[in-house]
């Protein structure tokens, strides 16, 4: 079960994401974040403390978000991932793009 929580909106959009995000939720995962950014435009944060998986589905859910943030002049950034999750990121190289916090 994966949570997606808007946690923060004052400087930018924080959410903390928990539980597993798969092929089967990255819709919904994606719509709750667009939805939130399309109401208030500003930079991105995922507080990813909590999130214990992700599939390669997901993964493109975050470059589309990224990307769709980029064409707008907006940031994207992750923090507190998890050494798992974070493997995905350096195998497909989306560390060199994405700005990944410990």
């Amino acid at each position: 079960m994966q949570q997606v929580k808007l946690i923060s909106a004052e400087n930018e959009l924080k959410f903390s994401l928990s539980g597993e995000i798969d092929a089967a939720t990255s819709e919904d995962f994606y719509a709750q974040v667009s939805a939130a950014y399309e109401h208030d435009k500003k930079d991105v944060l995922f507080d990813c403390a909590a999130l214990t998986f992700i599939d390669s589905t997901t993964l493109g859910t975050f470059v589309k978000i990224f990307k769709k943030l980029k064409a707008d002049g907006f940031n994207m950034a992750l923090e507190h991932v998890r050494a798992n999750v974070k493997k995905l990121f350096d195998i497909c190289a989306l560390n060199t793009l994405m700005e990944i916090r410990s």
